[in-house]
């Protein structure tokens, strides 16, 4: 009942509030990424959301776009920038998919959206992380985040969608604030993003 029925109806009411609240930071942000980083303020990118339709979620930009001699990007610790790893530490960066929840893209509570080209790698068990709408912050988000590899946190994401509940959903955005403020597990070792996924 509630993940049919009433999750979306909170997704959305939650998201409208959280919006209009944080707005001054909102607002404040845009306004220094715009001068610190060239003009660009947010990131989007297309990745798989409930049954793998894609849509394009979208996100503070924390790093810029230096390139090497050959014209490649530099690895992503490299293009952090000073003001983008305050951002995304304090998750601040995540701030902008309260719209995708508006729009039905996404959920406050689910499984992270990743990338395109990782949905022919799933197996069997872990593509059923996409039988939910992906969520801003999740179960794996709050036990382990990017210090989890990659079987951990499907195991987990799996895990949610087999057990989603009001209360569930409400422990998950309590540990995530608690998280927030710890600024624990932002991560992963060496590396300002986790390292992709090659399959298990």
């Amino acid at each position: 009942m509630y993940a049919l029925f009433i999750k979306r109806s909170l997704d959305f009411i939650a998201a409208l509030l959280t919006i209009i609240i944080l707005s001054p930071l909102i607002l404040l942000v845009i306004m220094l990424l715009f001068f610190t980083n060239n003009r660009k303020v947010f990131f989007t990118q297309g990745r798989p959301g409930k049954n793998s339709k894609i849509f394009s979620v979208i996100k503070f930009k924390t790093m810029n776009d230096h390139r090497d001699i050959n014209g490649n990007l530099l690895p992503d610790k490299d293009r952090l920038t000073r003001l983008g790893k305050f951002i995304r530490t304090t998750s601040i960066d995540e701030l902008p998919q309260l719209f995708n929840v508006l729009k039905g893209d996404m959920s406050l509570v689910g499984p992270r959206p990743l990338l395109v080209h990782y949905l022919p790698l799933y197996n069997e068990t872990q593509a059923r992380r996409h039988l939910v709408r992906p969520g801003i912050t999740g179960w794996a988000q709050v036990n382990g985040r990017n210090t989890l590899s990659w079987d951990e946190k499907f195991a987990l994401d799996v895990w949610y969608v087999e057990h989603q509940s009001f209360f569930l959903d409400v422990k998950i955005l309590w540990l995530t604030i608690i998280k927030i403020i710890k600024r624990d597990d932002i991560n992963a070792a060496n590396a300002a993003t986790m390292h992709p996924f090659t399959g298990s």
